[in-house]
């Protein structure tokens, strides 16, 4: 299993991330938020938009790519997400073959860091403390919000 220990630099960039996550809950929305980077450089960013948009599909991560723009590959990023990615952002990292995802934490939501590690992607968990709590408040205060989002009933 590709788990990869996680790098100063990985906490650095999910800084930037978790600022995407922020702004989501300023919004109203989730607080995921999500990078891609490409040679140390950010080249898409974005946020849970569901709320926001009533999108149901508008996923930290799929935020990001889209906001990333259309590219001919993807074997030379890393996609950063402040969340487990679910099933349907797991499914789109290997349909795009994106190599490596460092992920904010798991402890709110587990994901499928076992399910892209399985499938060689290289996953970083850092378990932040900062996208620990604010994923946790919203969970606290927006319940309904949150089992939608992964298809609960709650």
């Amino acid at each position: 299993m590709p788990i990869i220990e996680p790098s100063e630099e990985h906490r650095r960039l999910m800084r930037r991330a978790f600022a995407e996550a922020k702004a989501g809950f300023e919004e109203g929305g989730l607080p995921i938020g999500s990078i891609l980077v490409e040679g140390g450089e950010v080249v898409g960013a974005g946020h849970n938009r569901r709320v926001q948009d009533g999108d149901p599909i508008a996923h930290g991560e799929m935020d990001c790519l889209r906001r990333a723009g259309r590219r001919r590959h993807y074997k030379t990023t890393t996609l950063y997400t402040t969340l487990s990615p679910c099933m349907m952002c797991a499914g789109t990292i290997l349909q795009f073959g994106i190599p490596r995802v460092v992920v904010g934490e798991d402890r709110n939501f587990d994901g499928n860091i076992t399910f892209l590690s399985e499938r060689g992607v290289e996953v970083a968990l850092l378990q932040d403390p900062d996208c620990i709590e604010l994923m946790g408040r919203f969970i606290r205060e927006h319940p309904e919000i949150w089992n939608e989002d992964i298809a609960e009933d709650g």
